[in-house]
């Protein structure tokens, strides 16, 4: 009988906060898959656990070689449990490559939720729950940085980054820069430990704040841009420079659609006819 995997939440910094399923699974899984073993360890070592399966490393690096392995280890019935350092698997953490691989050949994929960073910082931002969009680490690189970023100043959904602290600065400067500095965000640092601190207002204010020495695991959230009154003569406009530019035209006008309140049918309607 074929096994199964569980992707497995870990707490993201306060250990009361893990499930008493995260307990049984790291008890009794036959293959334990962890980005990082040695923190595994010490986890089910102050939770009181014993890890009875094999404890394999599973990380960005290898994670592409350890597949063969894990599936096989599924197709001859094994539980395999996936966990990271903190926070779910694969949201900006190993994983997809087995998940994606093991739907693909039709093994059994579930998942034993618990903390998440993402939505522990979009609740406490103060900020539109109803539609957002996590966005990851932007670019290191600032000229990158600055076009993803651009590329996101007219998205409506509310937006979650994540950000290391030593370049937390620029990374909210480049915000300021792209999304306008009267834009409201929240900076959350060390979520569910010790010293949380959650800092909220417009991003020219966390820019001027972020300058002076912020450790600790970041979570960055950014309201949403608010709607645009555009005509759409003038959209019409943007979706013919985007075309000519290179851009499919179904994809500038769904992003054009979405930014500007304009109906996307209208609008590619309209600009068939402009085009034409």
């Amino acid at each position: 009988m074929a096994g199964r995997f569980v992707l497995a939440a870990t707490p993201i910094g306060n250990d009361a906060d893990a499930s008493t399923r995260l307990r049984e699974l790291l008890a009794s899984a036959d293959v334990v898959a962890a980005e990082d073993t040695r923190r595994t360890r010490k986890l089910a070592a102050r939770l009181g656990v014993e890890i009875t399966g094999r404890l394999v490393s599973l990380h960005e690096h290898n994670e592409s070689e350890r597949l063969p392995e894990l599936l096989e280890a599924v197709r001859g019935g094994a539980l395999v449990a996936l966990v990271t350092d903190a926070g779910m698997p694969t949201v900006s953490d190993p994983g997809y490559r087995v998940v994606a691989a093991a739907v693909a050949e039709g093994l059994d994929v579930t998942c034993a939720p618990g903390p998440s960073a993402v939505l522990a910082a979009l609740a406490l931002s103060g900020l539109a729950t109803d539609r957002f969009c996590f966005e990851g680490f932007p670019p290191r690189k600032p000229g990158e940085r600055a076009r993803a970023l651009t590329a996101l100043a007219h998205e409506p959904r509310t937006m979650v980054f994540f950000e290391a602290p030593h370049r937390l600065a620029v990374t909210l400067e480049a915000m300021t820069e792209a999304f306008g500095p009267d834009r409201p965000a929240a900076v959350c640092r060390e979520l569910t430990k010790t010293y949380e601190e959650v800092v909220r207002g417009p991003l020219a204010e966390l820019a001027e704040w972020a300058r002076e020495d912020v450790r600790g695991e970041i979570v960055v959230v950014v309201a949403g841009a608010p709607p645009r009154e555009a005509s759409l003569d003038a959209v019409v406009g943007e979706v013919l420079a985007r075309v000519e530019a290179g851009e499919r035209l179904k994809d500038a006008v769904r992003e054009l659609a979405r930014s500007s309140g304009i109906g996307q049918r209208e609008l590619y309607a309209a600009a068939l006819a402009a085009k034409g």
